[in-house]
Formats: structure tokens, C-alpha cells, sequence
């Protein structure tokens, strides 16, 4: 690997560790083009060629995994998690929810308490969202 593509990982490492670290926040590919140290549109090419999914779809699927946690181990309302994980709205929150998972959190949350003896590892295997299954629009 060339010095200037391990440069590139770097980068782009550097703005999918800050969006782990700040799923619940704001964040826009401009300000992870910024964190990256590079153009917008270099940034979103980049990242898509990297880790196979846009920016906006892979923070989509780490808001969904952390709410997954949430409904799974809390007795939080449905609404305060969305608000929680960073979604604006209800309405999105659930259907980016069922695009991801395949059905709505409160169902996700009725089917987990049903497999409460299951190990986590089994559950959160069996459970975990998929990048093919986010709808396109980001």
C-alpha cells in the first residue's frame, strides 16, 4: 500500500471513529470532510470506496445498532431513545428503524424480551443490522 492511500485510511478512519464516538450528534459530511482534512465530495467518494456504504447510511446503521441496545436492555420510551441516538423525528426514527432491522422498535423491543435467556453474543449476531438493507437515499 502506497504512503499517500495508507494517508487516505488515516483520514477516513479519523472521521468513522468520530461518528462512533458522536452518533447522537449533528453531524454532516461537511464537518466529517473538515475532521478528515479533505474536500466534501472527495470525503463522501472516499468514505463509500472504503467502507462500502455512504457516510450518512453508516451513521443511519449506528444510530439504529446503539437504539437497538437501548430497547433491548432499557424501559426507555421509544421516543426518548430516537431522540437519544440522534434521530430528529419519531416518524424517521421508525422507519429508518424498520428499513435497517425489518420491523418497528417497539416490535424489535417485544422480540427481544422474548429471547432474554439467549446469550447477548447470539442475540446481538442474529440481531446485527445490515449495510445492504438501509434504503438509498443518502
Amino acid at each position: 500500500m502506497s504512503r499517500a492511500a495508507e494517508d487516505t485510511n488515516r483520514r477516513m478512519l479519523r472521521a468513522r471513529d468520530a461518528m462512533d464516538r458522536a452518533y447522537a450528534q449533528p453531524l454532516d459530511v461537511p464537518a466529517l470532510a473538515r475532521i478528515a482534512h479533505v474536500s466534501q465530495a472527495h470525503f463522501s467518494r472516499t468514505f463509500r470506496e472504503t467502507f462500502g456504504e455512504t457516510p450518512h447510511r453508516y451513521l443511519q446503521r449506528r444510530r439504529v445498532e446503539r437504539a437497538m441496545s437501548l430497547l433491548r436492555d432499557t424501559d426507555r420510551s421509544v421516543t426518548d431513545i430516537c431522540f437519544d441516538v440522534g434521530f430528529g423525528s419519531p416518524g424517521t426514527f421508525s422507519r429508518t428503524f424498520r428499513a435497517i432491522v425489518g420491523s418497528s422498535p417497539r416490535a424489535y423491543r417485544k422480540a427481544a424480551a422474548a429471547t432474554a435467556g439467549v446469550p447477548t453474543c447470539f442475540t446481538m449476531a442474529w440481531t446485527r443490522p445490515s449495510a445492504g438493507r438501509l434504503p438509498s437515499n443518502g
